[in-house]
């Protein structure tokens, strides 16, 4: 009996979990076109299952979502370029809920300098 339950609770498992992946990870809560935020960091928190940098922008706060470790550190983004104080360009996707200031970075533009963190994306 407790085979079968144990078996059965694997399966429910293995079916939702990949669609709760996705849902996370995936692009799907983001607006389709490209956008910029330009902002000076206030704080950053980074790690997985991705960093997560506060810009002040213009007075309004935006979350720019920076990569994971390997990510940034694949695109030549160090951490100790993502500190208070600096102001960076992100170029990526908004959120598309209404009132949401996350924007998920592609790029990141710091001194003139362009970090890629999905090379592979327009």
């Amino acid at each position: 009996m407790n085979l079968q339950r144990n078996i059965r609770r694997m399966a429910v498992v293995l079916v939702f979990a990949p669609a709760v992946a996705l849902g996370h990870h995936g692009w799907n809560w983001a607006e389709p076109v490209n956008s910029e935020v330009t902002g000076v960091i206030k704080s950053v928190r980074l790690g997985n299952p991705h960093g997560r940098v506060t810009l002040d922008a213009d007075g309004e706060e935006w979350v720019a979502e920076v990569g994971q470790p390997w990510r940034n550190e694949r695109a030549g983004l160090k951490d100790g370029m993502l500190v208070e104080g600096v102001r960076i360009t992100v170029s990526g996707h908004k959120s598309a809920r209404p009132g949401e200031k996350v924007i998920k970075a592609e790029r990141v533009l710091i001194d003139g300098r362009q970090y890629d963190l999905y090379p592979d994306r327009d």
